[in-house]
């Protein structure tokens, strides 16, 4: 019998599921590949940041509902908003994560962070062959702005909300508009991981599904 992987996210708002949640589960299923004997990932479960007290608080209710539905992993999500990640594990990842792990509630303990630099569109940057995909454009990565390493950009989402307007310069009026909600799932079930390998908040992400596996005794 294979062992079976559950696993649970919260992340900061609705686009962040439609981006995360592909990208989540595709992460496990190839780390899932390191493991000893068949490991059966069942599809990431979403739960609703309650968003009523602190970060800790949340978190801590968050992975309270976890262990109430069997979860194996929880991934919990917040951007950096910043060129660092530094502020975002200081002030809330590692305080809120510390405050897990010496709870004596039944809650899942298995924690996996995403903190992508700046903010979740950075990562929508890194794959431009799938984001102009979406555009059905061919104009230059330079042409649309989109040339600079990702997690240096220090607005992601109006780079993309302007890669959008000079991707749509040239095409008939008539046809129709993309916004920049239309791009988060397609772009989240496209993105290519081994794009995505060359962020280093990605890497971080990875790292630490690798290290949750090994708490479970997947992974030697």
């Amino acid at each position: 019998m294979p062992n079976i992987l559950t696993i649970a996210y919260s992340v900061e708002g609705p686009t962040d599921v439609r981006f995360l949640q592909n990208i989540i589960q595709r992460t496990f299923e190839e780390v899932a590949l390191l493991c000893v004997g068949d490991v059966e990932v069942f599809e990431a479960m979403p739960i609703s940041n309650p968003k009523k007290g602190n970060f800790m608080d949340n978190a801590i209710e968050i992975a309270r509902q976890a262990d109430e539905m069997g979860i194996n992993v929880l991934c919990i999500h917040t951007d950096a908003d910043s060129d660092s990640d530094e502020n975002a594990f200081s002030h809330k990842i590692n305080p809120a994560f510390d405050a897990i792990l010496k709870s004596k509630l039944p809650i899942c303990k298995n924690l996996v962070a995403i903190v992508p630099i700046q903010m979740s569109e950075a990562w929508m940057l890194a794959d431009r062959g799938a984001l102009k995909s979406e555009l059905g454009t061919q104009k230059r990565d330079a042409d649309l702005g989109i040339a600079r390493k990702p997690e240096t950009v220090a607005d992601p989402k109006f780079a993309i909300a302007e890669a959008i307007r000079l991707a749509q310069t040239d095409k008939p009026k008539k046809s129709r508009c993309i916004t920049i909600s239309d791009l988060y799932q397609p772009i989240g079930q496209k993105i290519r991981l081994e794009v995505l390998d060359t962020l280093p908040s990605y890497l971080k992400f990875k790292t630490s599904v690798t290290d949750a596996l090994k708490k479970l005794n997947y992974i030697q």
